[in-house]
């Protein structure tokens, strides 16, 4: 059989438990593993980037793939016997984009363990993406930071809103009660080999600065390929379900969630409701383990009506854009976007550190093309409606930026700002665009 044929195969049956999900809510699954399999397996080596970074072992990609089919073989008969055990992660510390000088951790496995996770990834995301709700956004098939902006916008366009609750949740991943996420998994899988493997995968040592760490009690690493929607399984049963079947039936007026797993904002059409959501969703949080930021946990005033009576209304940050409501070309109150001040700060810091590393050790076109590569991407992303003025300002301080450190790439001035606008001129960086509409 042909790798396309085993690929359509597995995909066929994984389609069939998302059915079968979707059919019925109380579904339950008893034999999950036999799926693990050389073929599945071998679908998941095709779909792996092998430009990743690698884990402790050091094998990469190709490497891993000469005599696939033997590792692979071997590997679904460890499975089997219950002998394979995940390898130890590599951690390294990644920048916080909005917050400057914070890292976070990110866990890389070896090479034969991201295929063990993606295959779990898969399965996780058959049984369980029927079920997640229309509030959440996060690493989610289909789904992206941008269909959340615009959903948000469209609702505070369309209905009358008087407080925005800002969550903000302490240490989401590092934080989640594996215990509990096992009984939560546990409702829908009862494929006990299945649930051992996710607490083996949770329990994996941490190589941290040459030194192997154990955590007993097992945690979400971000990084590995079935956290996030580990994740969110987990947020969905304590926070999304909670909202939806508990918390609206108590509210006087309409009510609105909006989560990207643990970034979430909830629209309040009164503000008393907010008022007692904030405290419901304190006591919500330290039952599963999780904690409330409430220092960084707001209620903002969001209302169009008191906005056009002139009195002034809050704003507040989602997804690296600022919310805030002004007039439209119209005249009418809307609410509207902008790149939030603490990530174009944070971005524009990344790209200053960048160009004092590359400055002296590439040429210029080089430099050049990689800055257009940068700000491509950043258009993507920030170039939404009502944000031309944010990409303007963010193309303008990059100019800016770049100027002053080529400058310094000898003792003496390689550029005055003429020769600078002379290359830049004959080197066009691209030009700022809309490319999300809100409306």
């Amino acid at each position: 059989m042909e790798p396309t044929e085993h690929h359509n195969k597995t995909e066929t049956k994984l389609k069939r438990i998302a059915w079968l999900s979707s059919q019925d809510k109380t579904k339950v699954f008893h034999q999950l593993m036999h799926h693990f399999n050389v073929e599945s397996l071998r679908g998941c080596y095709n779909e792996l980037d092998g430009k990743k970074a690698v884990g402790a072992d050091g094998i990469t990609k190709e490497e891993y793939g000469r005599g696939l089919g033997e590792k692979l073989e071997v590997l679904t008969q460890r499975m089997k016997r219950m002998i394979y055990k995940p390898a130890a992660i590599r951690e390294v510390l990644i920048p916080k984009a909005d917050k400057p000088g914070a890292t976070r951790p990110l866990a890389i496995s070896n090479f034969e363990d991201k295929l063990v996770q993606k295959m779990m990834q898969k399965v996780l995301e058959s049984i369980y993406e029927p079920l997640f709700l229309e509030s959440s956004y996060g690493f989610r098939p289909g789904r992206g930071c941008h269909d959340a902006i615009r959903a948000l916008t469209d609702h505070l366009f369309r209905n009358e809103v008087e407080r925005i609750i800002d969550v903000d949740i302490s240490n989401f991943f590092g934080t989640v009660n594996i215990k509990i996420l096992q009984g939560i998994l546990s409702e829908k899988i009862k494929d006990q080999k299945f649930i051992r493997y996710i607490n083996r995968l949770s329990k994996a040592g941490v190589l941290r600065n040459g030194e192997l760490e154990i955590n007993e009690e097992g945690k979400l690493q971000q990084g590995s390929m079935c956290s996030p929607i580990l994740a969110n399984i987990y947020a969905h049963y304590v926070i999304d379900e909670w909202f939806e079947d508990t918390v609206k039936k108590h509210c006087r007026g309409k009510v609105k969630l909006f989560r990207y797993c643990d970034d979430a904002v909830i629209c309040c059409q009164y503000e008393k409701d907010a008022q007692r959501i904030k405290t419901a969703l304190e006591k919500r949080l330290g039952k599963y383990n999780l904690k409330l930021n409430v220092d960084k946990t707001h209620s903002v005033l969001f209302s169009k009506k008191q906005q056009s009576r002139g009195i002034q209304q809050g704003t507040f940050d989602f997804l690296g854009f600022t919310f805030y409501l002004s007039r439209s070309r119209a005249g009418v109150i809307i609410p509207k976007v902008k790149t939030s001040k603490k990530r174009l700060r944070s971005k524009l810091k990344a790209l200053t550190g960048w160009i004092k590393v590359q400055k002296d050790r590439v040429s210029m076109k080089l430099i050049w093309g990689e800055l257009a590569s940068k700000l491509r991407g950043h258009y993507q992303y920030y170039g939404v409606s009502h944000n031309m003025k944010g990409i303007n300002q963010f193309l303008y301080e990059t100019r800016r930026i770049m100027y002053k450190w080529l400058n310094r790439r000898s003792q003496r001035k390689s550029f005055d700002w003429e020769r600078f606008s002379r290359f830049s001129n004959s080197h066009p960086l691209p030009m700022p665009k809309i490319y999300h509409k809100l409306f």
